[in-house]
């Protein structure tokens, strides 16, 4: 099992579209739950909803698709555990010539790179997706 709680998060959702599933449950996390919320509000997942009580928490992700395909196609993890990145504004890119969304953790939450050059914040760079 992995402690990186964001790479098994993104590569479940990847993995879960590329086989052609509908939904997909992963355990409940704080950050999970700002990191879906902010894909749900992108349109990367249609929608999430939060299940259980106490210990035995989950998280139900409906994926999104587009036309028929998965809507995520990639994923790449930036920042590592033992390898952290931090972008300031100047340094925050488009993905995939804007196809793409960098997720980032900044002083104002969870944002992507649209939003956090909108509100001149840089962070961590969590990981892309497209």
């Amino acid at each position: 099992m992995s402690t990186d709680l964001i790479s098994d998060l993104i590569i479940q959702l990847k993995n879960a579209g590329d086989a052609g599933k509908e939904t997909l449950s992963v355990s409940h996390s704080d950050l999970k739950a700002s990191i879906l919320e902010l894909l749900a509000k992108s349109g990367y997942i249609a929608s999430f909803t939060k299940r259980g009580k106490k210990v035995n928490k989950f998280l139900d992700v409906v994926l999104a698709k587009k036309e028929g395909m998965p809507r995520i196609s990639g994923v790449k993890r930036l920042s590592h555990v033992s390898s952290r990145q931090y972008k300031g504004v100047a340094d925050i890119r488009r993905v995939k010539q804007g196809h793409g969304m960098m997720v980032l953790t900044t002083p104002k939450g969870i944002l992507s790179d649209v939003e956090a050059r909108k509100e001149k914040v840089g962070g961590e760079a969590l990981f892309e997706i497209w």
